[in-house]
């Protein structure tokens, strides 16, 4: 794949899940390692965020504009917002069409149905370069620890999937904070085994537990045993494991790794 054509890494995840965070981590790696990266904010509502976007949409779409001119509140801007998205997929790719890279690293929104749910999160993928994109789909390291909470994210992900159409990568985020027994339990458990299900049928009989029996027969029925990639901000673990699932995907596993 030419320069011409970079590769599209989308961080999408539940609100706190470390989206923003991740997205500057894995750009210092790649400039660790000489290779050239940009950052773009998708999130209209972003207040701060730990890098400095190199496309940012709130240079085209302002919360506060669409508050004032609407007569919204926050959330029902950001809806607003969100559709508005698709209206500027243009100008977003002519800004990051301005950039000769080899990755684009792009941050979404912070509620995941604002991205994923709606028609924009579509649209801008397929503006870009749909061929040439993935999905790096954070799962938080607290909802995963029970299995209930666990499959619920897989599912999740599975709908990120189906939605948007491009290859998923599940990365367990924050993995620092997890106990090495919780790391390799959750690992286990990505690969949809009956310890997995032996887990949820102990768990209190309630109609949730009754839902998750069925979203994990779901997930079996899907093939949704793919690798767990615990990452981390803090440490850079991870890093090159989600660079290694980037040159699977579109590279056919060649090292782009500047000399």
């Amino acid at each position: 794949m030419s320069v011409e054509e970079p590769a599209y890494i989308y961080f999408i995840g539940t609100a706190g899940s470390g989206k923003s965070t991740l997205t500057r981590t894995f750009q210092n790696w790649l400039k660790f390692r000489g290779l050239d990266s940009i950052t773009v904010n998708l999130d209209p509502g972003a207040d701060f965020l730990p890098y400095t976007p190199d496309v940012d949409i709130r240079d085209w779409i302002s919360l506060k504009e669409i508050m004032d001119e609407y007569d919204l509140g926050p959330n029902g801007a950001q809806i607003v917002a969100a559709d508005m998205l698709a209206l500027n997929a243009k100008e977003i790719k002519e800004s990051i069409e301005g950039f000769k890279t080899s990755y684009v690293l792009l941050d979404t929104p912070g509620q995941i149905e604002l991205f994923v749910f709606r028609e924009s999160g579509n649209i801008l993928i397929s503006q870009l370069n749909p061929k040439r994109s993935m999905v790096a789909y954070l799962l938080d390291p607290i909802l995963s620890r029970t299995a209930s909470g666990f499959v619920t994210q897989l599912l999740l992900s599975l709908t990120t999937r189906f939605r948007l159409s491009i290859p998923v990568a599940n990365l367990l985020s924050k993995s620092d904070l997890l106990k090495k027994e919780e790391l390799e339990k959750l690992r286990r458990w990505s690969s949809i085994d009956e310890g997995l299900y032996e887990t949820i049928i102990r768990e209190r009989a309630t109609i949730y537990r009754e839902l998750s029996e069925q979203i994990l027969l779901l997930l079996k029925h899907f093939g949704e045993e793919t690798p767990l990639i615990p990452v981390s901000s803090t440490d850079y673990t991870g890093m090159e494991d989600i660079y290694n699932v980037i040159q699977m995907c579109y590279r056919a596993g060649e090292d782009t790794t500047s000399d």
